[in-house]
């Protein structure tokens, strides 16, 4: 049988594509049976960009995507090297931040004006804020049928320690105008494609998230420059909410007179049903809202899951709670699937927006297999479900008890 035109066409840039991403030929690719994905990308790209933990895990390398086993999420503040990585580009290149700028412009601007990075930082009163970031697709592995994007485990979150000027400091010092009601944000990362045209993502807010006082446009993490990976050296900061908002190597915030419609504002992007649909089922876009504040969620981050203990030891268990807008008002754990749960000791945050601390310390009855259960409760009464919860095209918001498998010997 003769190959098509087309087929041919699709076959080289295939083997042009692997080739550029193993660095060397792929033999045979005519001979790959369609569906089929070769083994070598997993086997021979999986590795992770200098300086970060070499436990991470690599989800994707183009874009990178990055995750976080829960275990290493054990420090209150995530060190640099710990943290979840989520791009939709290509990293920005030659960056000089000495004549980086940053556009503040829209309809509802009154001036249009633009900031380097001294007027930023010399112009505005500094602030530092621990602000917790959750992708929204945080957990997606869980939904059943799978949704398509990367499927994140539960180590997709965060809470570095921020520095940067408050956002409304800046929008307010160009006035915003009256009709205002969202912003958005515009980066350097490039299109996947190369095509410098388009935008990889551009979010943004309504107006009351933007101007809160924790919302800022950072220079600093953790008290040094940020990271190239995670926005340097500019980027939008807003807790509890997809860290979806939190523009990376920010260059642009528009004021707009209505929903910011940028790249990955539209269609089904970062939105969920208004109501609750069969697994698998479809609906009109019409029927979707934009997720804002992320629900009540907590991790196990000691023990790793997988521990062993002797019969008669006690374990000191201890983790992360956080509530998107909100406080974590409980936190109880289960060691027997949830017909019993017992409280533990949960620390205030430190402040707005930052994740809480959680600990507890627990007996088993017996030798054998257990499996801990970890569910918080925000402020409002609203607990996390023991099961996945309601399913949805994006693969959204899934933020069932967390569990670790315990073995007593």
């Amino acid at each position: 049988m003769k190959t098509s035109n087309n087929r041919r066409g699709f076959i080289q840039k295939s083997v042009l594509g692997l080739a550029s991403v193993l660095g060397s030929e792929v033999i045979f690719a005519k001979n790959i049976p369609k569906g089929i994905s070769i083994l070598g990308k997993k086997a021979f790209v999986d590795t992770l960009p200098e300086g970060k933990h070499k436990d991470l895990m690599l989800l994707n390398d183009r874009p990178l995507n990055i995750e976080t086993p829960p275990y290493l999420l054990d420090d209150k503040i995530t060190p640099a090297d710990k943290m979840f990585i989520r791009n939709n580009g290509n990293l920005p290149e030659n960056i000089d931040v000495n004549k980086w700028q940053l556009i503040i412009e829209g309809e509802s601007v009154k001036t249009r004006k633009v900031f380097t990075m001294n007027d930023l930082k010399t112009k505005f009163k500094s602030y530092t804020y621990q602000l917790t970031m959750e992708c929204g697709g945080n957990g997606r592995y869980g939904f059943t049928p799978q949704t398509s994007g990367n499927q994140w485990e539960d180590g997709a979150v965060s809470c570095a320690e921020w520095t940067g000027v408050r956002l409304r400091d800046v929008l307010e010092s160009v006035g915003i105008k009256e009709d205002a009601v969202y912003i958005g944000y515009y980066g350097r990362d490039t299109h996947l494609s190369g095509d410098v045209t388009k935008s990889s993502i551009s979010r943004g807010v309504p107006m009351k998230k933007a101007l809160e006082d924790e919302t800022l446009l950072a220079w600093a993490m953790n008290g040094q420059d940020i990271p190239l990976l995670h926005g340097y050296p500019l980027r939008l900061v807003v807790g509890g909410w997809p860290a979806s908002v939190s523009g990376k190597w920010l260059s642009k915030i528009t004021i707009r007179n209505k929903i910011h419609d940028g790249e990955k504002m539209t269609g089904h992007s970062y939105r969920v049903p208004i109501y609750p649909i069969e697994p698998g089922g479809k609906l009109p876009e019409s029927d979707f809202k934009i997720i804002e504040s992320m629900p009540v969620k907590s991790v196990i981050t000691y023990p790793k899951t997988g521990a062993i203990l002797q019969e008669k030891q006690s374990l000191s268990l201890r983790g992360h709670a956080w509530a998107g807008d909100l406080e974590v008002s409980e936190m109880t754990i289960s060691i027997d699937f949830g017909a019993t749960w017992q409280k533990c000791i949960v620390e205030k945050p430190k402040n707005r927006l930052a994740w809480q601390h959680w600990s507890v310390k627990i007996e088993f009855p017996k030798k054998g297999y257990y499996e801990i259960w970890a569910k918080a409760t925000d402020a409002k009464g609203v607990a996390q479900p023991m099961v996945i919860p309601a399913w949805n095209p994006g693969g959204y918001l899934n933020n069932s008890c967390h569990r670790i498998a315990i073995k007593i010997a």
